[in-house]
């Protein structure tokens, strides 16, 4: 067979729209990961790096997090932050885009409190984008016996799309969650669930995730 480029666009396309990974997700074998809902991201107004979009979503993620309490799931949440003084940064970071405003945070990063963090969840403050990135989020997954990851909260092309993608790098089964992870620019939320649904994880709504853990429970 010779495989023209409309064949080959056309696959492709096709992957990025409604590709799906063919994994179960097994409550007592996953964790929630829920990344930087904090402060200045979250609270309406209160920096310059608001997520208007991370605020609406909030109740929607609220809710998932309940019921993978309620199924045992353990709930994992982390915030990037001011950690070692910075030194432990990618260095390049002070050089970009994202680095451009003179605004500091008065005090250490804060889970937004209307998200109900409960004091005997795992927090983790990390010190870029990725939650593997120089932290025992590894190490704590693999203590916990958990194999797959369910990636929600914000930003999704960054801190979440970073955290998909090094947990697939170390074998973990990845479910990113497309309506309970928000970024500060609409319009790039599809284009990168379409790179992670094609090449790095299960991307499934809030209610999807929900209906396939309690299938899995009842099975």
């Amino acid at each position: 067979m010779t495989y023209t480029e409309a064949w080959v666009t056309a696959r492709a396309r096709s992957s990025y729209e409604h590709g799906r990974a063919s994994f179960d997700i097994r409550p007592e074998r996953t964790a929630l990961l829920v990344i930087d809902m904090q402060d200045e991201f979250v609270e309406p107004g209160w920096s310059p790096y608001w997520v208007p979009a991370a605020t609406r979503m909030a109740p929607r993620l609220q809710q998932l997090v309940e019921e993978c309490r309620g199924v045992s799931i353990p709930v994992i949440w982390t915030l990037f932050d001011d950690t070692h003084l910075g030194l432990d940064r990618p260095r390049t970071l002070r050089f970009l885009p994202h680095a451009d405003t003179d605004w500091r945070r008065p005090g250490p990063a804060r889970v937004w409190g209307q998200m109900g963090r409960h004091a005997d969840e795992v927090l983790i403050r990390k010190p870029s984008y990725g939650a593997f990135y120089d932290t025992p989020l590894d190490t704590v997954l693999r203590n916990l016996g958990r194999d797959t990851v369910i990636v929600t909260g914000t930003l999704t092309n960054y801190c979440c799309g970073t955290t998909a993608r090094q947990a697939y790098e170390r074998g973990y089964k990845v479910v990113f969650g497309s309506d309970v992870t928000a970024t500060d620019d609409e319009t790039r939320q599809e284009p990168e669930l379409a790179v992670l649904r094609k090449g790095f994880a299960l991307v499934l709504t809030a209610d999807e995730i929900t209906s396939r853990l309690t299938a899995t429970q009842h099975a």
